[in-house]
């Protein structure tokens, strides 16, 4: 891996609306690229919008969705890689030759190359598939790259397979915060009209963004996957309405070590950059540690418990 200067992205979608959605992609490289960034990630289905597709019959989903990466908005996403010398990522529904349509993650290099990431634990919509396959995958910066989408990332397998297929930089777009949970001190809703007065009284929603709905719920968690596993990890969210819930946006870039780089809380659109020092995985604890696993004991984490569940069925019960 060489030193490499990355951007994360939050900002607020509109809902099916792709061409303003990529105006504003458009915006923030071009807006990067006065910094010297080389890899920009933003938000899980950003291009497309995310809570409104809950609410969308196979039909409408289907009229939104795009092949990739044949398709628009992975086409506009690769000009833009190919103008600016700089890795996009950006997210959007995808529909394949089968018919089967996933949330996906668009990765448009400035060599002409794609990746792409189905999302593993999709549940926004019966009509989306999962994913079932880990996305890691070599650069034009000498490092290996991962995506992994939202939900994906809360669960430590998915990012400790990353990590042992060569991950160095994980990329964790997301839709997050501000959301119902049954979990105690979790997260939240976050009233509209802290948002819709955010510029009189920046105070008020700040103060939510911060808080255990926001910063402070991805700090529990968070900076472990990049500690645990020796990553640099590039946290991208949405900011603002999303459907009936405010996300809360918290763009933040973490060192392998599992300590913020640079962050925003900011109750708007925003930007953040920060130069990764690739000497800083060398032998750092979380190399150190998978160095040091005992595979022939973890035969258990292959076994079905009896205990797994749909991921659609834990999210939303019987409402789906």
């Amino acid at each position: 891996m060489k030193n490499i200067r990355v951007s994360s992205v939050q900002f607020e979608h509109i809902a099916g609306d792709k061409k303003a959605n990529l105006a504003k992609i458009e915006h923030f490289v071009r807006l990067a690229a006065g910094h010297g960034v080389e890899l920009i990630v933003f938000p899980e289905a950003c291009i497309t919008g995310y809570l409104f597709l809950r609410k969308l019959s196979r039909k409408e989903l289907e009229d939104l969705a795009e092949p990739v990466f044949d398709g628009p908005s992975s086409q506009a996403l690769m000009a833009l890689a190919k103008e600016y010398k700089m890795t996009i990522g950006a997210g959007l529904v995808e529909i394949a030759e089968d018919g089967k349509m996933y949330n996906t993650y668009v990765v448009a290099m400035p060599n002409g190359e794609f990746q792409r990431h189905r999302k593993i634990h999709c549940f926004i919509s019966e009509h989306l598939s999962c994913g079932s396959e880990f996305t890691v995958f070599d650069s034009p910066y000498d490092c290996r790259l991962a995506v992994l989408t939202c939900y994906d990332n809360n669960l430590g397998e998915n990012v400790r397979i990353s990590a042992l297929k060569g991950a160095e930089i994980l990329l964790a777009p997301h839709q997050t915060g501000g959301c119902k949970t049954p979990s105690p001190g979790c997260m939240g809703v976050i009233e509209k009209s802290l948002w819709q007065n955010r510029k009189a009284n920046p105070q008020a929603i700040e103060a939510e963004l911060k808080g255990p709905k926001g910063r402070q719920w991805l700090l529990t968690w968070l900076p472990a996957r990049a500690h645990d596993n020796g990553l640099f990890l590039i946290f991208s969210n949405g900011v603002g309405i999303d459907g009936d819930e405010i996300r809360t946006g918290n763009a933040m870039i973490l060192d392998p070590y599992g300590r913020i780089l640079k962050e925003t809380w900011k109750a708007d659109d925003d930007l953040i950059v920060a130069d990764l020092d690739a000497t800083l995985r060398t032998n750092c604890t979380g190399v150190r540690w998978i160095k040091t696993r005992r595979p022939d004991l973890y035969k258990p984490l292959t076994v079905r418990t009896g205990l797994e569940e749909d991921i659609r069925r834990v999210r939303f019960g019987d409402n789906i």
